[in-house]
C-alpha cells in the first residue's frame, strides 16, 4: 500500500511539470468552450480516472468535445507513464486530484467508486 501511494506521489510530482497541465492536452479551442459551458450547465463532470464524463444528457457537439478532449488527456497520460514508469491509469488518477482541486463549487465529480456529485 505504502509502495502504491509514493507511486502515485511521485506521478503526480511528475504530472506537475506537465500539468501546467490541463492546458497542454490536445484540444480545440471549440472543444475547451464546450465542454466549460458543459460543466457550468452539470452536463459534463470531471472524473477521478482523470477523462471528463457526461453527467446527464448533452447533445451531439458536447459530446464530440468531451470525445476529443478524453484523447488528447489519454496521449498525455500514456506518454507520462512511458516517462515515468508507472501505468497511464496512475496518470490519469494523479492528474485528476489536480483537475477536482480546479473544480469551481456546483460542478460535477465521480469518484472511482461511486456516481455523480456536485463539489
Amino acid at each position: 500500500m505504502i509502495r502504491k501511494t509514493m507511486t502515485i506521489l511521485a506521478v503526480a510530482a511528475s504530472m506537475a511539470a506537465v500539468a501546467v497541465a490541463v492546458p497542454a492536452f490536445a484540444q480545440s479551442a471549440a472543444a475547451k468552450a464546450a465542454v466549460d459551458a458543459g460543466k457550468a450547465a452539470g452536463v459534463v463532470g470531471e472524473q477521478a480516472d482523470g477523462f471528463l464524463g457526461i453527467v446527464s444528457g448533452g447533445d451531439a457537439a458536447t459530446r464530440a468535445a468531451v470525445a476529443e478532449i478524453n484523447a488528447g488527456r489519454a496521449a498525455v497520460y500514456k506518454d507520462t507513464a512511458a516517462k515515468t514508469g508507472v501505468t497511464a491509469e496512475a496518470a490519469g488518477q494523479a492528474t485528476a486530484k489536480q483537475l477536482y482541486a480546479r473544480l469551481a463549487p456546483g460542478q460535477y465529480w465521480k469518484p472511482l467508486d461511486g456516481g455523480w456529485t456536485k463539489k
